[in-house]
């Protein structure tokens, strides 16, 4: 369907002020349109904030929590008590989200109170109503289940030490309800204050002011200042040392990696200086990072202070390091300016997209972000191929995910489809002047929510009504696929890739001097990055190479011994649909088993069960047994998505 705006600035900022949190001021007028209001034939209502993955509810908001926990790493629970302060004038029912926890008790302003658990749905949990009429806070004591899906408990032996155990935590995008009582959705921000009890042999750090070394009670307190919404509540526990960056940064994770993650991340304080320079003051205070254990199921999160991140891109060349400007820019987009609800969640993802490669251009220069954008694209088609097939529908940028997991929508749409499309927003308005308009964006809506259809209004106001036509918005938000006027990201640096792989792609794999004939020299490589290999490895993919040809691929570069898991994964993701083995049977086997094993990173382990799933009855036998032996070790997010592959494939 489509859609025109023509709702008064007005009553788009009157709108957005009534749906965010108090602690601000309302908003100034946006700046009109350059040349003719947008028409329109619909408006922005409230229901578009209404969140379908909550039972809490618009007229009764918490503003607070005062959180005391404890953490059992035998028993695998946290007990803890919640204290909600609420908004004033909220109604007479105050409803939170729990999903599998065990409420012991709740007092409405030091009182016991009576208090239900209503519903069971497997997707959004229960919800936890208490009457409290007039109440100023809600004490919540209650313990988590051992099975709590956003807690990843990590035994002492599957750590890098094997010292002590680990603990961490992945809230977005509705699992806050599975280890804190809240109001679970982006549209609710509030501050914290937290104390947590660990073993004292152990670091607990959260997404907040953090200690820097460990103390002899184990007893660490927290404060956030800054209002978040629950999906960035996060806890870290573990055997943890800390080496700062600069005044602003630091890095954490276990002792045996935190020097090499420090080499790794070592120019964030740059990254941070030069965002701040596009797109105004940096508002958290500290930038800190934690390195988890690989089982962490994504690259990053974007906890505010305290960044999670995946070993697998501590690589030693800083070739990745494009995932902590990722995680950074979310510091605006996300963060700073927040969906409301998933529905709108390429307003995060997309944003925070495009801001990574305004930054990596500015710290690398363009034809390193041009290399970025020409990935981004690739990853982009290569969904789409899939989607428009399966489910045309999630291909829109806005979404209605109502009945459906939030993850749903976790995909290259929101990313890099909203990407595209604010790089062509871009091109047509032209750089100053779009650089503007983002500063003045995150600075109008900063700790507020925001959906799709405020952030048109606000657009119609830097762009012409020619200029709002060029573009073609409306298909690109409300439409399905891929508009033809998508930027085209070309790379240089990808062009001597490119010729490489049609070099490649011409031999006879057979032939006798088929090894040299395939090659490039060493002084043409060696400076080549992750992401010129990984071009590389898709154009073999992309070329329909043969076994053969991965036979010469695999014997002049050597893919399957790469130390770096992103080349690996892409280079097992193309051989494993094959026959081809590289090399003895049983070591390659092992290679396999081992890398699905030890990461559990959804990225890379998804695409490979994928590719031995299209294999023989043989090789798809091996992946279910692969699985079966590891699936104890993802997290469950990943168990989620690989036990819905295997059902769909099996």
């Amino acid at each position: 369907m489509k859609i025109r705006f023509s709702l008064s600035i007005a009553a788009v900022s009157a709108l957005v002020f009534t749906a965010c949190n108090q602690e601000t001021t309302a908003p100034a007028a946006a700046p009109q349109p350059t040349k003719v209001v947008v028409e329109a034939d619909t408006s922005v209502r409230a229901e578009l904030f209404e969140d379908p993955h909550s039972y809490s509810r618009e007229e009764s908001k918490v503003t607070h929590l005062n959180w005391e926990a404890a953490v059992d790493f035998d028993e695998k629970v946290i007990t803890a008590t919640a204290v909600w302060t609420l908004e004033e004038g909220h109604d007479d029912t105050v409803i939170f989200d729990s999903k599998d926890l065990q409420v012991n008790e709740v007092l409405v302003d030091g009182s016991r109170a009576l208090f239900s658990i209503e519903g069971d749905d497997p997707l959004l949990g229960s919800a936890l109503v208490v009457p409290a009429p007039g109440a100023k806070t809600i004490s919540i004591l209650y313990k988590t289940s051992p099975e709590a899906e956003a807690l990843q408990w990590y035994p002492a032996e599957l750590t890098q030490g094997k010292r002590q155990p680990f603990l961490f935590t992945q809230s977005q995008a509705i699992l806050a309800r599975t280890w804190v009582p809240c109001q679970d959705r982006p549209g609710v921000r509030f501050t914290y204050e937290a104390t947590v009890k660990v073993p004292k042999e152990v670091l607990a750090l959260m997404s907040a002011s953090n200690p820097t070394q460990k103390n002899d009670e184990g007893i660490y307190e927290f404060s956030m200042p800054q209002p978040i919404p629950s999906y960035l509540l996060a806890l870290g526990v573990g055997d943890l040392a800390f080496i700062p960056l600069g005044e602003r940064s630091g890095v954490y994770a276990e002792p045996e990696m935190v020097r090499n993650a420090a080499y790794e991340f070592a120019q964030t304080e740059d990254m941070i200086a030069d965002a701040e320079q596009m797109y105004g003051p940096y508002y958290w205070g500290r930038y800190d990072m934690l390195v988890l254990p690989p089982s962490f199921p994504f690259g990053g999160m974007e906890n505010p202070r305290l960044t999670f991140l995946t070993p697998t891109v501590v690589v030693g060349d800083m070739s990745l390091v494009s995932l902590i400007a990722h995680e950074l820019a979310h510091s605006w987009s996300g963060n700073l300016v927040t969906n409301a609800t998933w529905n709108d969640f390429w307003i995060n993802e997309g944003f925070t997209v495009y801001f990574e490669m305004r930054i990596m251009e500015k710290l690398y220069g363009v034809d390193f972000a041009d290399m970025l954008e020409a990935l981004s694209y690739d990853d982009l088609q290569k969904e789409l191929a899939v989607m428009l097939e399966e489910n045309v529908a999630a291909t829109s940028l806005k979404q209605d995910l109502k009945g459906k997991n939030p993850d749903d929508g976790v995909n290259a749409i929101a990313y890099d489809k909203g990407f595209h499309f604010l790089r062509l927003c871009e091109n047509t308005v032209g750089r100053e002047k779009w650089d503007e308009f983002l500063t003045y964006y995150f600075d109008k809506y900063k700790f507020k929510t925001m959906v799709t259809e405020v952030f048109l209004q606000e657009l119609a106001g830097v762009m012409t009504q020619e200029q709002w036509d060029k573009v073609g918005v409306e298909q690109w938000v409300y439409g399905t696929g891929l508009p033809v006027n998508c930027p085209f990201p070309a790379s240089n640096r990808f062009v001597v890739v490119d010729d490489a792989v049609a070099m490649m792609l011409n031999v006879d794999p057979d032939a006798a001097d088929a090894r040299s004939m395939a090659y490039l020299p060493q002084e043409s490589t060696i400076r080549w990055t992750t992401q010129e290999w990984l071009r590389y490895i898709r154009g073999l993919e992309a070329g329909g190479a043969t076994e053969g040809h991965y036979a010469l691929a695999d014997g002049n570069y050597g893919f399957s011994g790469s130390p770096n898991p992103e080349i690996l994964a892409a280079w097992y993701s193309a051989i494993l649909k094959t026959g081809f083995e590289g090399y003895d049977n049983d070591i390659y086997t092992k290679k396999v088993e081992s890398f699905l094993g030890s990461v559990g990173r959804r990225k890379f382990i998804v695409p490979m069960y994928q590719s031995m799933l299209e294999g023989d009855e043989k090789r798809q036998a091996w992946a279910k047994k692969i699985y079966m032996d590891s699936r104890a070790s993802y997290h469950p997010l990943a168990q989620g998505t690989l036990d819905a592959l295997f059902a769909e494939q099996m």
